[in-house]
């Protein structure tokens, strides 16, 4: 039986390239991504005290259905609802503008994670959470493209839960803030789509080269 030879310059090709290391000025410039670690840590000490609100919350909408007045009163402001009646008891509209907070809160906290996990693994260092059973699913193909379009489309999400809020609660608002708002959601509407037309414009050409070659 015949051996094959093995074709040194293909060896040669394939051998791995040993590292050089990086001169001084681009070694600081490339370490210099590590100061954005306190924003990362900020962000997470943010993402605790947006639980313990969430918390809070919960924990006055239970006291109000149990009865408590005290509760209930800390609910009608923290909501800024506003009426002509005494309000004794919770009501649809109060419990509903309470979940929605809720909601808000959720929502920005999925946000703090996005801008958390993507922004340490795109622009400070790789987390190498390769086949970890709990890896989020976006995680293994974000980049900088990505991260933009689903911020964007996390803030339309939050954009969209506080013009319900303020729409439920219309007659404690002005027709200029609620003007205000449907523009401000119109225009991160109109963001989001124009992010993704570019990131899909800017994408197009590499994904016709990677099918030329």
């Amino acid at each position: 039986m015949a051996r094959t030879r093995r074709n040194p310059l293909h060896a040669k090709r394939t051998r791995p390239r040993h590292r050089l290391p990086l001169r001084p000025l681009p070694n600081l410039i490339f370490a210099s991504r590590w100061l954005q670690l306190p924003l990362y840590l900020g962000l997470i000490a943010a993402q605790a005290v947006y639980v313990v609100h969430f918390l809070l919350e919960l924990l006055h909408l239970v006291e109000a259905a149990a009865g408590s007045q005290a509760a209930l009163q800390q609910l009608i402001s923290s909501i800024g609802y506003k009426t002509t009646t005494q309000i004794t008891s919770l009501n649809e509209t109060i419990i509903m503008l309470v979940v929605l907070a809720l909601i808000d809160v959720v929502m920005i906290s999925n946000l703090l994670i996005m801008v958390i996990v993507g922004g340490y693994e795109t622009f400070v260092s790789r987390m190498n959470l390769e086949g970890h059973p709990d890896q989020p699913e976006w995680l293994s193909h974000v980049n900088a493209s990505v991260l933009k379009v689903k911020l964007a489309t996390a803030i339309i999400g939050i954009s969209s839960i506080h013009l319900l809020k303020t729409f439920i609660n219309a007659e404690n608002y002005s027709d200029k803030v609620l003007i205000a708002q449907t523009v401000i959601h119109i225009t991160f509407l109109l963001s989001a789509i124009a992010i993704a037309y570019t990131d899909k414009l800017m994408s197009a050409p590499a994904h016709r080269n990677t099918e030329v070659l």
